[in-house]
């Protein structure tokens, strides 16, 4: 990222941020016409001195790295078109500060300085995870909240071979209609049994007790 900040006549500053443990490319060039146009020019910590340059880190004849402070400083621009960026090779934040770009031109005052801000951050690290909800409950209060899970209770359903089936055709006589009967009853009980045993007791016992009474009724008639 450059961020223009000032611009002079011989002067100028950008800002370049990097994150550490990459490599950060400082942009420097200047304008190469022929062969006669390729200079020397060096990289310095700290702002442009009047000449040369104040904690030289890396020189070059124009055509080639003459002087190298660290392999971490490397100029990978093409020399001879005017290209000598400087990268800072796996990026410390002991990189950040001011560096500087002096272009030797031929001539009085005629060279071309640029002063670089250099930020090196750390790398954000983003580790995803699952989404994560639960319920929270409090007992009571200034008491701490406690993850609670919640039960859903399903009920059975019944199925079409289990529900009751009503006769298609009529009863050819009493004893089938009987018998159609005493087959809906005893589904129903079943159902009744399968999905409230609790019902199903009451209805036994109900049963047993409806024909003990017309066992007594009968007894009595008799």
């Amino acid at each position: 990222l450059f961020v223009l900040l000032s611009t002079g006549s011989t002067v100028s500053e950008l800002i370049v941020i990097g994150a550490v443990g990459q490599d950060i490319t400082v942009p420097c060039r200047y304008s190469v016409r022929d062969r006669n146009s390729i200079t020397s020019m060096c990289w310095g910590r700290g702002s442009c001195p009047s000449s040369k340059c104040s904690q030289p880190i890396i020189w070059t004849n124009g055509w080639t790295v003459t002087e190298q402070h660290s392999r971490r400083y490397q100029l990978k621009g093409d020399l001879r078109r005017g290209d000598v960026s400087l990268t800072i090779v796996d990026a410390r934040e002991a990189d950040s500060g001011t560096y500087c770009c002096r272009v030797e031109i031929p001539g009085w005052f005629n060279d071309q300085r640029t002063n670089h801000k250099v930020v090196v951050r750390k790398a954000r690290i983003s580790t995803a995870s699952p989404h994560t909800y639960t319920s929270e409950q409090t007992s009571g209060p200034g008491s701490t909240r406690e993850s609670s899970f919640t039960v859903t209770r399903t009920w059975p359903l019944v199925s079409a071979s289990e529900a009751p089936q009503t006769a298609s055709t009529p009863c050819s006589g009493p004893s089938d209609c009987l018998d159609v009967a005493a087959s809906l009853q005893n589904t129903s009980v079943s159902l009744a049994r399968e999905q409230h045993p609790e019902r199903g007791l009451y209805i036994v016992v109900g049963s047993c007790a409806a024909l003990l009474l017309i066992l007594i009724l009968a007894l009595l008639l008799t």
